[in-house]
């Protein structure tokens, strides 16, 4: 794949490549935002180090993309509501993003990207997992693929966002509103076409995705088990590991994400814009 204005480093054999040349706090050339466009198609989630950007950088970088979302349960910064601060204090014991999921897809029309920030990084740990759900859905057989086209899952927050989900857990620096019991559900596909690159998809994630559509919970229990494990393995992830003023871009609808929570006693100061996305088909 020929960039002309920007040096793309793959970062693992299954997603995932940093990009350089390219100082994010200057208004892009089309001729450059479209290389990283097709980067970020390519890779599924590309890195940028030593970019420093104000708060407005970071969302007019964002909205190149789409709109910009305003998380419905996390306070947004003051000033900035379309900015989550991600935050984990010293004493906090619960990370917030610690489990693979796929961001909003609890909304109608899910998110179509994250972007985050590093403002501040432990010593060590800390580090962020992504997986291809490309990948994932290319590798099940020929009879698990028929199984699963035309299906659909129910989505929510209700389970992660509630007062036992480790989304709503009390961190010193975030405010979080827990979810009640009127939240709502979303059907989506389980295997989904992504709108740009008319690829295939794995759609389903174990923080949000509640069971089949017009299946009971126990009856898609054993299925979502087996999807959520498949879908998360090994060879298709890659890792990242922080430095302050990196700055990620991973596509929601193509893969799922982890936050690792291994450097108690530091502290972590993240910050993320998400751009919206489209309803699934």
């Amino acid at each position: 794949m020929g960039y002309k204005t920007i040096q793309v480093k793959p970062i693992s054999g299954a997603l995932g490549a940093e990009i350089e040349g390219v100082d994010l706090s200057k208004d892009l050339s089309n001729e450059t935002f479209d290389d990283i466009h097709q980067a970020f198609l390519d890779h599924v989630v590309i890195f940028f180090r030593d970019q420093h950007l104000s708060h407005e950088q970071h969302k007019a970088f964002g909205r190149r993309f789409g709109t910009l979302n305003i998380h419905p349960y996390v306070k947004g910064m003051e000033g900035h509501p379309e900015i989550m601060r991600i935050v984990k204090e010293p004493e906090d014991r619960i990370n917030f993003g610690g489990g693979w999921h796929s961001d909003m897809s609890f909304l109608e029309e899910p998110a179509l990207g994250s972007i985050l920030y590093a403002k501040e990084v432990p010593p060590y740990g800390g580090d962020t997992l992504w997986a291809n759900q490309y990948l994932a859905y290319e590798t099940l057989s020929d009879g698990m693929k028929a199984t699963l086209e035309g299906l659909k899952a129910v989505h929510t927050a209700k389970g992660e966002y509630s007062e036992r989900g480790a989304s709503a857990q009390a961190r010193k620096s975030m405010d979080v509103t827990r979810a009640g019991d009127d939240t709502p559900s979303y059907e989506h596909p389980v295997v989904r076409t992504h709108p740009e690159t008319g690829r295939k998809a794995l759609y389903v994630n174990p923080a949000f995705t509640e069971k089949f559509a017009g299946w009971t919970k126990r009856e898609s229990r054993p299925l979502l088990n087996f999807l959520f494990e498949h879908c998360t393995q090994e060879p298709f992830t890659c890792r990242f590991r922080w430095t302050a003023n990196a700055l990620a871009f991973w596509d929601n609808r193509a893969a799922q994400h982890f936050a690792l929570n291994d450097y108690h006693g530091h502290r972590r100061h993240m910050e993320r814009v998400t751009v919206n996305g489209d309803r699934p088909f």
